[in-house]
């Protein structure tokens, strides 16, 4: 069962670690603390041991007395912002072989980085290396039918409807059997899209 302390300590390391530029490979080798316990804790699902704890401290170069009071003080702020995208807006920007447009990129420290992608793909070869990015993902079929390659899991195909909700650390691929594809993509942070 999640606590809000686990929240608040997750949602804490999550925005220094983002300030610091790192990914949870980054801040794993510099603690110590493997890649899977800190995507847990970041996402509130895991508590930290104390030596973690401090270890993660050290890494990021922060008390552990501040580190929750830091972040309990900044969840008081409601700061009422939104973005409108409108259809066709949005910079553009490329996920492996395939190309898109992010969507509300103008807001900075977001919790969710949403893109539309036009998946062209039609091959692992085409489209490149598999794309990582810490936190998680939630991949919606608009038009046509995809194939989601992970290193985890055997190919899944989905259609126009279907979703699939993952940890993209693992990394992915999207591939467009067929036609080229039409889909959403929602990845929990800031990933570096673009």
């Amino acid at each position: 069962m999640r606590s809000r302390m686990s929240d608040r300590t997750g949602a804490a390391i999550r925005k220094l670690r983002l300030a610091r530029g790192w990914n949870l490979a980054t801040l794993s080798e510099q603690s110590g603390v493997p890649i899977s316990t800190l995507s847990r804790v970041e996402l509130g699902q895991n508590s930290l041991h104390y030596d973690k704890l401090i270890r993660l401290c050290r890494a990021l170069d922060v008390d552990a007395d501040g580190l929750v009071a830091r972040e309990t003080q900044a969840a008081a702020v409601v700061t009422g912002r939104r973005a409108v995208i409108r259809a066709g807006e949005g910079p553009p920007t490329r996920l492996a072989g395939n190309t898109g447009r992010r969507a509300a990129s103008d807001l900075l420290s977001k919790s969710l980085s949403p893109l539309l992608l036009e998946v062209t793909a039609r091959s692992l070869e085409a489209h490149g290396p598999l794309s990582t990015h810490g936190g998680e993902a939630y991949v919606l079929v608009l038009a046509g039918e995809v194939e989601l390659h992970s290193q985890l899991y055997a190919p899944l195909s989905l259609r126009a409807g279907d979703a699939i909700y993952f940890d993209a650390a693992s990394g992915y691929a999207l591939i467009a059997p067929g036609q080229p594809a039409r889909v959403l993509v929602v990845a929990s942070g800031e990933t570096g899209f673009g």
